[in-house]
C-alpha cells in the first residue's frame, strides 16, 4: 500500500495542494529548490515533514 503525500482539499487553503496531514503547500518545496536550497534545507524550515524511504 503506498502512503499518500499530497492533499488536495476544498477545506484546506482553498484546495492547494498540500503535503499529507499539514498544511504546508506543495509549491513551496519546487521554490525552495528553484531558488537553490537543498532538500535539507527545505525539511529544516517545515519539521512537520519527514523525509522517508522507500
Amino acid at each position: 500500500m503506498r502512503e499518500k503525500l499530497i492533499n488536495i482539499d476544498p477545506e484546506i487553503l482553498s484546495g492547494t495542494p498540500v503535503f499529507y496531514g499539514t498544511r504546508v503547500p506543495v509549491r513551496n518545496l519546487f521554490d525552495y529548490l528553484e531558488s537553490g536550497f537543498s532538500l535539507d534545507d527545505f525539511l529544516r524550515n517545515f519539521p512537520e515533514l519527514k523525509r522517508t524511504k522507500q
